[in-house]
């Protein structure tokens, strides 16, 4: 995995570790793998209780949250208040996921409460914490809302008791069509030579490799080792013949817009960006399927599981939904948000890089979070990369 992930460097030369203050909503201050690590992966046994707290602690990433410029407070934070009267904590410290982990780890491998309720991480990192004994489940008969989620379902929590999804984006081919009209298939940019040369791959494992496995046929929620062996070799070979121009982050961004490059694996959300400066840019969802990242709300151990609870159901509502991803541009967990959205602001709410339709919802996977912690494809694909 490479040192800067997505995020980081979206957000880099942005606000960084901030608190968002808000009038009637407190704000306050307050890795490693799995390796050798104890594992508990049972649900909490407690019986529940169900009385609100006096207030709740949320950690969340920087601007991923909507905001009304004017009053510089967030209206779905000031909503909750205002429905529940459990004041909110709101501290914008997750600047990685292996970062946070590493200021939370000490705490929870000892059984101590790191005094969050709330915790917005990527689906990996959530599975890690799972694993280690480190969350507590949500309380799902709280959480009504759960029928509006259209994002897909994760192999890692089939019961959404561990992760209830926030946001997400999609990995898949951006192409500049005034180069070249359209590109359905990883194979096309694989070995088209009309393209040699002049096409960049993810260096992020999980976007790379799961595409690569899903134009192999194989499922990538559930990474064989065998099939990502011979999807690394085609890798390689591509690579070696010099069809790929190079392993790149979000640097693809410029040569893409610029035709300097014809083609990348890119991520949806930066070419919602691009097109309001070059509406030749594409982006398509490849043939076999492409891969959906999502970030999601988790309860780290000690939080209190049911007014986190209530806070995921509300976050689930078409409405307060909508009114988060009109703001942050990210894909809504909840799909009768478009029509909400478009009350606000039709232009936004046609885009289907934000708000895709069901059809494309059902080609999405999301790459295996255990095999992020797989050393030896770790290897693989860092060799691949020349790392």
């Amino acid at each position: 995995m490479t040192d800067l992930t997505r995020r980081e460097l979206l957000l880099r030369g942005m606000t960084g570790a901030g608190l968002l203050a808000i009038p009637g909503v407190l704000a306050a201050c307050g890795g490693g793998g799995i390796d050798g690590a104890a594992s508990a992966t049972s649900a909490s046994t407690a019986a529940i209780d169900r009385t609100l707290a006096d207030k709740i602690v949320i950690s969340n990433w920087p601007l991923y949250i909507d905001i009304d410029e004017k009053t510089k407070k967030s209206p779905t934070l000031e909503g909750f208040t205002e429905k529940t009267g459990v004041q909110v904590e709101y501290i914008e410290d997750v600047n990685s996921n292996e970062e946070f982990f590493g200021k939370v780890q000490g705490p929870l491998s000892q059984g101590q409460s790191t005094g969050r309720d709330v915790a917005i991480l990527s689906g990996y990192m959530v599975n890690r914490m799972k694993v280690l004994g480190y969350l507590e489940t949500f309380d799902v008969e709280s959480i009504p809302n759960m029928k509006n989620i259209t994002t897909p379902v994760p192999a890692w929590d089939p019961k959404r008791e561990w992760g209830v999804p926030w946001q997400s984006y999609m990995t898949g081919i951006g192409y500049n069509s005034a180069k070249i009209s359209t590109i359905t298939s990883i194979d096309e940019l694989l070995t088209d030579p009309a393209l040699k040369g002049k096409v960049t791959f993810l260096n992020e494992m999980g976007d790379t490799m799961g595409l690569m496995l899903l134009a192999a046929g194989s499922n990538p929620e559930k990474v064989d080792e065998a099939a990502f062996g011979a999807a690394i070799e085609k890798l390689q070979k591509a690579v070696s013949d010099g069809q790929i121009r190079q392993f790149t982050g979000n640097d693809y961004t410029g040569p893409l817009a610029k035709g300097d490059i014809w083609a990348a694996l890119a991520w949806s959300g930066d070419i919602v960006q691009l097109q309001a400066d070059n509406d030749k840019l594409r982006f398509a969802s490849p043939d076999a399927g492409g891969i959906i990242a999502t970030d999601y709300i988790c309860i780290p151990k000690g939080g209190n599981a049911y007014t986190a609870s209530v806070f995921a159901d509300y976050s689930l509502d078409p409405v307060i939904a909508a009114q988060i991803s009109l703001y942050v541009n990210y894909i809504t967990p909840v799909g009768a948000a478009k029509a909400e959205a478009e009350k606000v602001d039709p232009g936004v709410a046609a885009n289907t890089l934000i708000f895709p339709d069901a059809a494309t919802f059902a080609k999405l996977k999301e790459f295996e979070p255990a095999a992020y912690d797989n050393k030896k494809l770790q290897e693989q694909f860092q060799a691949v990369l020349g790392a």
